[in-house]
C-alpha cells in the first residue's frame, strides 16, 4: 500500500545520510524503524500483562 511520509528537513537529511552509508533505501530504513517500534510496543504490553497476571494472581483465581 502506498503512503506519503513528510519528514522535517533535519530528519530527512539524517535518513538520507544513513541510507547512503548503509547502501539501503530510505523506504527500507523507515519500514525497519516502524517494525522495530511496533515490536517494542508489543513487548511493553506483554510485560505489563505478565506483571499484572503475577501481581493479581489471587484475584484472578478467585474470579474464575
Amino acid at each position: 500500500m502506498a503512503m506519503t511520509l513528510r519528514l522535517p528537513e533535519d530528519l530527512d537529511a539524517k535518513l538520507t545520510e544513513r541510507a547512503r552509508r548503509e547502501g539501503r533505501s530510505k523506504q527500507e530504513l523507515a519500514i525497519e524503524a516502524i517494525r522495530d517500534a511496533q515490536a517494542r510496543a508489543e513487548l511493553k504490553v506483554d510485560d505489563v500483562l505478565a506483571e499484572l497476571m503475577e501481581s493479581d494472581a489471587e484475584i484472578l483465581d478467585y474470579l474464575k
